[in-house]
């Protein structure tokens, strides 16, 4: 076995960051950007965590689609410093086309967009012409938005209430959950509104919709993730001088001495001044040392949401949108991936099913019969088109679960052990689990590591007013 010391005799401050996912690789950059020796350990062959890729023939597949928006300022950060922002750009507007079959010819394909009108009103146009809610709907939608912009985020009673009760408080009907708050909820946060803490859900409506008249225009990768979280992370990492170690198993953290942390690894320990725990809550829970929490066991009571992604290639092109969102149907969302998955013939559309907690262990037959008549229904191209390619993507925890009371659960990235910090969506970054508060994680901790060290901060100054 071999002690290795993460840094080397000149005296500069040393960090061991634990978790190679997007809040591993934002605080092994912010900490490498300001002088300190970093060492990033990851468990799995590549980094980029819950927001990979893989191969499956000639296709490279995106475990699940993934988006982001504009109001997401840490994010596109992060996509800024590993040289990406081109690979993932924002729609000019926001818009998206959202069908439902079961209403009259004329009124099944509806948009909800904006104009460049200063809030609300660059939503007023969309709204008033949304055919999937009655002129009363939404009237009384409109109402409820403005009681939602008026809600105070910093209230910690809005964690314990629920959204569901709270929509329905304020009038909205259950078409109106279905048709609006559900459609954008849900794929947010991972929970329809009945599920869903008021305070998250308060969050992504008063950000994203009622914040600036382009916070909720549209971005996603049009290369795969796995070039965005992995090949250009580890080239951003191997340029700012961080030691990534991939397929490397953390066994222990513990203190070491003189303010110093031990982490094991087989084979081998490092020492270092400081460490981040930017893992999943559970294995956070496991690595940590005893009194680094005030209620460790907290972390286990936060539950986790699954989302289930089906994929499907077709022998001819069936969509022209780059995606669109569906009502009355078990289909969600549906997003066409063949530029970026490398396909040179026919179609390739991902389906991006969110809270699927009734289907994440269906058999893939069973998804195969259920979804590909739902895609022949809405898209009428599918029908007759051959299907060359028909799977599913799981992860059974995709999210932690925003439901009422969470915010109490989740820490903030101190802990009680002087120089240990966590990072990770599921922390408390006042963000539902998404890319954004992963990297707003990764630089909450680098932020409180570097202040501790000493180390300059000015490189996150501005960032971190946005992104606390």
């Amino acid at each position: 076995m071999s002690e290795v010391e993460s840094g080397d005799d000149s005296g500069r401050a040393t960090a061991v960051v634990i978790g190679g996912g997007l809040a591993g690789t934002t605080a092994a950059l912010a900490l490498a950007d300001a002088g300190v020796r970093v060492t990033l350990l990851e468990g799995r062959p590549r980094l980029g965590g819950l927001a990979f890729s893989f191969q499956r023939g000639e296709l490279t597949v995106d475990n699940g689609q993934h988006v982001f928006l504009r109001c997401c300022t840490a994010y596109r950060w992060f996509l800024d410093r590993v040289d990406a922002t081109d690979l993932a750009p924002l729609q000019d507007r926001l818009d998206v086309p959202v069908l439902d079959l079961e209403a009259p010819p004329g009124r099944r394909l509806g948009r909800i967009g904006r104009t460049a009108l200063p809030v609300p009103l660059h939503l007023a146009r969309s709204l008033a012409t949304y055919p999937h809610l009655s002129l009363a709907e939404r009237a009384r939608v409109g109402r409820a938005a403005l009681a939602l912009k008026g809600l105070d985020l910093t209230d910690p009673a809005l964690d314990a209430q629920n959204f569901g009760d709270w929509l329905a408080a304020h009038g909205q009907s259950r078409r109106a959950v279905e048709a609006l708050w559900d459609l954008v909820g849900v794929a947010t946060l991972n929970a329809v509104a009945q599920d869903s803490s008021l305070g998250l859900a308060a969050m992504v409506f008063k950000t994203g919709l009622l914040s600036d008249p382009g916070a909720a225009d549209i971005g996603w990768a049009r290369v795969p993730l796995g070039e965005l979280h992995d090949t250009l992370a580890r080239k951003a990492l191997d340029s700012a001088g961080v030691r990534t170690e991939i397929r490397t198993r953390v066994t222990s953290v513990s203190p070491y001495g003189n303010g110093r942390w031990s982490v094991q690894v087989p084979g081998e320990r490092l020492e270092a001044d400081t460490v981040v725990l930017a893992v999943p809550q559970r294995e956070a829970h496991g690595l940590l040392p005893e009194g680094a929490l005030d209620a460790p066991e907290r972390l286990l009571d936060i539950g986790t949401a699954p989302i289930l992604n089906v994929h499907v290639v077709y022998d001819r092109t069936v969509m022209t949108a780059p995606f669109f969102a569906a009502l009355g149907s078990p289909v969600q969302w549906v997003f066409d991936r063949t530029e970026a998955s490398g396909l040179r013939e026919g179609q390739y559309l991902a389906l991006s099913q969110s809270a699927a907690q009734d289907e994440i262990d269906e058999p893939v037959a069973v998804l195969r019969e259920r979804y590909l008549p739902e895609l022949e229904r809405l898209l009428p191209g599918a029908r007759g088109a051959g299907v060359k390619d028909f799977f599913v993507t799981r992860e059974r925890t995709a999210t932690f679960a925003p439901a009422p009371g969470v915010g109490r659960l989740r820490p903030g990235a101190r802990t009680r052990a002087p120089g240990l910090y966590l990072a990770g969506a599921w922390t408390a970054t006042g963000w539902p689990a998404t890319m954004e508060s992963a990297v707003r994680s990764g630089i909450g901790a680098a932020d409180a590591a570097l202040s501790a060290l000493g180390r300059p901060r000015d490189h996150l100054l501005g960032l971190f007013e946005e992104a606390a």
